[in-house]
């Protein structure tokens, strides 16, 4: 293979996309997408995940196609299409198989096959590879290679870039990992972790949200334990942080592509080797009911049917990603209790959140509320001040502020502020 080095990155979502651009500074690069609207509007400099400036599209030596026929020069194949759970909450590989078969349908001999999305150990070379050789008639190990490197995206996140991070990369034999190197280590200077093997890679990703997912879990079980003791949750995490080994973890949401779904794979591992996860399906249960804990906390406070404004829809701060958004439980909640509820977001896209059978309200009309709930902390409800409080809220207005962004904020004297 040498230095002629032909790369396709499968999926031009929140890791793709950005990978495709870094690495297309040093390598021939087609960005593979099925999405044709999605590969038009990259073509016009346009990232509707506002991941990847127009700037640095435009910059970008970067091919697209949707056409797979395109792919039959390319030697490095690199998967980064989502890995999502089905409505059971089991692993749903289809977006996986379906690129492996798209690439072993072109792939030549020699080629290497590297992937990113998040898994259980084992899928890459029990899944995948077998998957490949069905349709290209070669054989995995002899004449095509696997690698396993697993995304570190977080979206909205400048600071944790490709570039920045360690990438921790696997393959199968030695030139796979020399040549997975080389490709990954032009990008963020070298920073390179060789993983003992495949599933050694894979089994460290996924646990590493699943991590973050059981924090969460503590946290948000103790935000309901303190509210019964009228402790404030956030005064609380400022005290204890003070301890040099505490871990500052925030109550919340748990939504999003990642955290909220790659327990549910190490989950369905446990079933299959018949190994207990008790405390990983624990940490599910609690962030997934945690928007029924604030939607009751909220109706009790309020005491009466009101008219309610809810700041933020996308699972998280500064990204416009509705999948899997927890906002929408506690709307519904709210809704089946009488309540009238209307939700701004100046970062989701109108049409994504009709298609949620939900509509997005103007702040700039005249209506007013008897409370506003800060669900998302976008950096623009950060800068919300006194006068808008005073403009939006009915005399007695409660304002909920989830995420503790506003406690320094000067309010009218006849609203009353509320911390999770």
């Amino acid at each position: 293979m040498g230095n002629n080095l032909n790369i396709s990155i499968f999926g031009l979502g929140y890791v793709g996309l950005p990978l495709a651009v870094k690495l297309s500074k040093y390598f021939n690069v087609i960005g593979f997408d099925k999405n044709k609207q999605r590969i038009k509007d990259l073509k016009k400099f346009v990232d509707k995940n506002k991941e990847v400036s127009v700037a640095a599209l435009k910059k970008a030596k970067l091919k697209y196609s949707t056409n797979k026929k395109d792919l039959k020069d390319i030697n490095i194949f690199i998967v980064t299409v989502p890995t999502p759970v089905t409505s059971s909450n089991k692993p749903d590989l289809k977006p996986l198989l379906e690129a492996c078969k798209n690439i072993g349908q072109i792939i030549s001999k020699e080629s290497i096959v590297v992937f990113e999305s998040t898994v259980y150990p084992g899928v890459t070379e029990d899944i995948c590879g077998p998957c490949i050789e069905k349709y290209s008639k070669l054989k995995m190990g002899k004449d095509f290679y696997l690698g396993y490197s697993p995304e570190r995206m977080n979206p909205g996140d400048k600071l944790h870039s490709v570039d920045k991070i360690t990438k921790v990369i696997s393959g199968d034999n030695k030139k796979t990992i020399l040549i997975l190197k080389k490709i990954y280590g032009k990008v963020n200077s070298n920073k390179i972790f060789v993983a003992k093997n495949i599933k050694t890679a894979e089994a460290a990703k996924v646990i590493e949200n699943t991590q973050r997912d059981i924090n969460v879990a503590f946290i948000n079980e103790i935000t309901k334990l303190f509210k019964k003791i009228n402790l404030n949750i956030f005064d609380v995490l400022k005290t204890a942080e003070t301890k040099w080994n505490f871990l500052n973890f925030k109550p919340g949401f748990v939504g999003g592509h990642c955290i909220g779904v790659d327990p549910y794979y190490l989950a369905y591992l446990a079933k299959r080797k018949k190994i207990g996860s008790d405390l990983i399906l624990s940490g599910r249960k609690i962030n997934n009911n945690f928007p029924f804990f604030l939607s009751n906390y909220i109706n009790n406070y309020l005491s009466r049917k009101s008219k309610i404004l809810v700041l933020g829809l996308t699972f998280k701060e500064n990204v416009s990603d509705l999948r899997n958004t927890k906002v929408t439980d506690l709307i519904k909640s709210l809704k089946k209790k009488g309540h009238k509820v209307y939700v701004n977001d100046t970062y989701a896209y109108k049409d994504e959140v009709k298609r949620m059978n939900l509509n997005i309200t103007k702040l700039s009309i005249k209506d007013k509320y008897d409370s506003i709930i800060l669900a998302v902390p976008h950096d623009n409800y950060k800068k919300l001040d006194y006068s808008f409080f005073k403009r939006k809220l009915n005399s007695k207005g409660v304002i909920f502020d989830l995420k503790a962004i506003w406690m320094n904020k000067k309010f009218p004297k006849n609203i009353n502020y509320i911390i999770l």
